[in-house]
């Protein structure tokens, strides 16, 4: 499977694809050996190195998902919060159509995300504002919400 490393603002991220579609981003591309190349590595590559220089705010490259249908649901439903915005676990559930009550396995799904940053599960934050658990730490979420300018830079 083709793999490569991107360097970026919050350190080199590693990337995995098929000839179908890019199928993970992984925060710490450090110990990941590039193999092979696509088309697919070629456009994500493209596209993030675009994102963080603030010329993209949607990706469009293509993915191939592996989860259960309801973690795929979860994944590209963050694909429609847009640039600069955030939502709560619970707004996303409603969002999906389920209850309230839906908020924490909306969460447990966001968490199992392999797509951070393309699938922007950083725009998901607790429903009191609150900066909420995140795979590339709070840090990164952070960081990324104050690039896209949903949050004020911290003190």
């Amino acid at each position: 499977m083709p793999r490569a490393v991107v360097d970026s603002p919050i350190g080199p991220l590693g990337l995995i694809a098929s000839e179908a579609g890019l199928r993970a981003v992984l925060f710490d591309g450090r110990s990941m050996r590039p193999e092979g190349s696509s088309h697919v590595l070629v456009e994500a590559a493209r596209q993030l190195e675009a994102y963080f220089d603030g010329d993209l705010v949607t990706f469009d490259v293509p993915l191939e998902l592996h989860g259960t249908e309801f973690q795929r649901r979860c994944w590209l439903a963050l694909a429609s919060i847009p640039y600069g915005q955030t939502v709560s676990y619970g707004e996303q559930a409603r969002r999906l159509g389920l209850g309230p009550e839906a908020a924490r396995p909306v969460g447990a799904a966001n968490g199992q995300n392999p797509l951070p940053i393309v699938l922007p599960c950083h725009r998901v934050i607790g429903a009191n504002g609150s900066l909420t658990g995140f795979g590339g730490g709070l840090d990164v979420k952070r960081f990324l919400l104050e690039h896209e300018g949903a949050l004020l830079p911290f003190s």
